[in-house]
């Protein structure tokens, strides 16, 4: 029997959730389809949770990266979220599983990490340093969409064979 490898990896919540994202902004039909490729890649997938619907629900309006920060209560509420997340994360990391990094959403105003980072990531990536996790990351580009995948899955193969992505 093959047992897992010890490695894990974080992905955005709407990489296997589709129906997490704004309504009439969905990419996929519910999970993208490279999260078949993370499934079988020998990886333990830790989904993190949406902090923009679980603040707000699934028929919150379209907003900004300034429009999250400005939020009252809002970074707290992304702390809560991350806690036990980040406890799973230190408690296999000191189990010898090895973190590769974050799968992350171009642009988004919470899970950006190119550019501007968003509201959740920098509290996640804030932590991971704290940790002395990894930090690195690959983004799921703006023109992604099930369908529209280009070089992609051969970034992302990259990605999880430990090239960091230059993209």
């Amino acid at each position: 029997m093959d047992f897992p490898g010890k490695r894990l990896i974080l992905v955005c919540h709407c990489i296997l959730n589709q129906n997490a994202v704004l309504r009439g902004w969905e990419r996929a039909r519910g999970a993208f389809p490279f999260a078949e490729d993370l499934m079988k890649s020998g990886y333990g997938v830790i989904q993190l949770p949406c902090p923009e619907l679980l603040f707000l629900g699934p028929d919150r309006p379209p907003m900004s990266y300034e429009d999250y920060a400005r939020l009252s209560g809002y970074r707290e509420h992304c702390i809560r979220l991350l806690e036990p997340v980040l406890k799973e994360l230190s408690i296999c990391s000191r189990k010898g599983y090895r973190f590769r990094g974050v799968i992350a959403v171009q642009e988004s105003p919470n899970c950006a990490l190119s550019e501007r980072r968003g509201v959740f990531m920098e509290l996640l990536f804030e932590q991971l340093h704290k940790l002395h996790l990894s930090t690195d990351f690959i983004e799921l580009p703006v023109w992604y969409a099930e369908g529209e995948e280009r070089d992609f899955r051969k970034r992302l193969d990259g990605f999880l064979r430990g090239k960091r992505d230059e993209s």
